[in-house]
């Protein structure tokens, strides 16, 4: 997609492309063309190219660069073309590269002359760097709105189960209890971080390319701030070397994909194990799951599992385009037409992860009492007890640790849980623990004793779901 100087169809050689000019006197090698044209992938941008070219033929009209009816023409021109392309029809044509060139051919088969004026003082570089950030932009808005569906899902779980007791894992050790609520929020605050980070890149994209040119700016009286309002930017590009050759608008995308990908891949993961025989917490609805070819017990969560592998294909789409741009001196060059293939695809399968996400938190069912018996499994109160004997007899907290130590591994021995020891067990270790130590113990009571906000009391759950439901509304 690099830019030439343009001369009439008329003065090329036989063979040669006429959309180029006459500067080469050859066609052609059909390898050259296979490995040169692009339009195979970048008619996607198709509407934003023609929403830029309108936005273009309007300023050059309201600057006297082009007549009014020329622009009349190029406007309607245009229109036809939107048409053609997004009913089916449009002549795509390999022999002239891209969609830029396509589009600019038909014009001019619509209109005539007048299709000859529509590109200038605009450059192919200025045109799709335009037209790719157009597209991006429109990928982040998408994102932003998959997102927030998710972030609905997760909250809609937090609700109905914000007392529910199961086990909070390190190491996948049972570590201490936590409500179910308290574990579904941590995914809603995940999710919010990949949302912002989609609403700053898009931020921070969110200025005209448009009339840098091909890399100088050009010598036409244009108006860059009309052509940035129309298009809903906030401001034109400030240096047209950057403005031709900065790609960081998509090198973010993918960055903020790659981290949403890894947090759908982490839940993902979470959701095959929990939906295991040996787990039982959550049941996959028929929609989100598959049976086997020969086992017909099984329903494997293979919805969970294909996102757990997308991951790889957003994060080699980043590293893909960090390793196209990281060696390109000033301005254009013409690896950077391997732009987009990459981000295509990443914002596909991003977006298809999102929705197929929601749908499985959306269709999911917790089990209760399972979770409620793993909770109070692998002596997850363990802390709570040592917490008890700073609280209440004054204990540094390595002393405490130690007491509770030998607490569990005599409850190991008995193969009992901490609340099932006596209490005359537990002052064998230490003689002034008292009856009180059995409130703290049960489960329930921890998970209702972690009051600090962000902590896991339901009280301190509900109150987070509120904050997230004002600032979603």
């Amino acid at each position: 997609m690099t830019d030439t100087l343009s001369k009439s169809p008329a003065s090329a050689a036989p063979g040669a492309n006429a959309m180029w000019g006459g500067r080469f006197e050859a066609g052609n090698d059909a390898i050259m063309q296979a490995i040169n044209a692009s339009i195979g992938f970048d008619r996607r941008l198709a509407r934003q190219d023609i929403e830029g070219s309108r936005a273009h033929a309007a300023m050059l009209a309201a600057t006297g660069i082009i007549g009014s009816k020329d622009a009349e023409a190029i406007r309607e021109g245009l229109l036809t073309v939107l048409s053609e392309i997004e009913m089916g029809i449009f002549p795509f044509r390999v022999e002239l590269e891209d969609i830029h060139m396509n589009v600019e051919a038909r014009l001019k088969e619509l209109i005539g002359e007048p299709a000859g004026r529509l590109h200038t003082a605009r450059s192919r570089n200025d045109q799709v760097a335009l037209d790719f950030r157009l597209w991006v932009r429109d990928q982040c808005d998408a994102a932003i709105t998959g997102l927030e569906a998710l972030i609905r899902a997760f909250l809609a779980q937090a609700e109905a189960g914000a007392n529910w007791v199961m086990p909070g894992f390190t190491h996948l050790q049972t570590a201490q209890p936590v409500t179910w609520g308290h574990h579904m929020m941590a995914y809603v605050e995940m999710f919010a971080r990949d949302r912002s980070r989609f609403q700053d890149a898009r931020a921070r994209m969110n200025e005209s390319p448009l009339g840098a040119a091909a890399l100088a700016g050009t010598s036409f009286p244009i108006d860059r701030n009309m052509t940035a309002q129309a298009l809903g930017f906030d401001r034109p590009t400030a240096n047209s070397l950057d403005s031709v050759s900065d790609r960081d608008f998509a090198l973010e995308f993918l960055s903020a994909s790659s981290i949403c990908a890894m947090h759908l891949s982490r839940f993902a993961e979470e959701l095959v194990i929990w939906s295991s025989a040996q787990f039982r917490f959550v049941q996959l609805s028929d929609r989100w799951t598959t049976g086997s070819s020969i086992m017909p017990q099984k329903k494997n969560p293979d919805a969970a599992e294909l996102l757990r592998a997308k991951l790889g294909r957003i994060l080699g789409a980043t590293v893909a385009l960090f390793t196209v741009m990281k060696g390109l001196p000033l301005t254009y060059s013409k690896d950077m037409q391997e732009d987009k293939e990459q981000v295509f695809d990443a914002a596909d399968t991003l977006m298809l992860g999102l929705a197929a996400m929601t749908g499985m938190v959306s269709d999911m069912t917790a089990n209760r009492d399972s979770l409620a018996a793993a909770a109070a499994s692998g002596f997850s109160t363990a802390t709570d007890l040592a917490d008890w004997l700073v609280r209440e007899l004054g204990l540094p907290f390595r002393d405490a640790h130690h007491i509770t130590g030998s607490l569990v591994a005599m409850a190991e021995r008995a193969g009992i849980d901490l609340p099932d020891l006596t209490l005359e067990q537990m002052q064998s270790v230490h003689g002034q623990i008292s009856a009180d130590v059995f409130d703290v113990l049960g489960v329930e009571n921890s998970v209702r004793s972690r009051i600090s906000f962000g902590g896991t009391a339901p009280d301190q759950v509900r109150a987070r779901i509120n904050d997230w439901k004002a600032r979603l509304k």
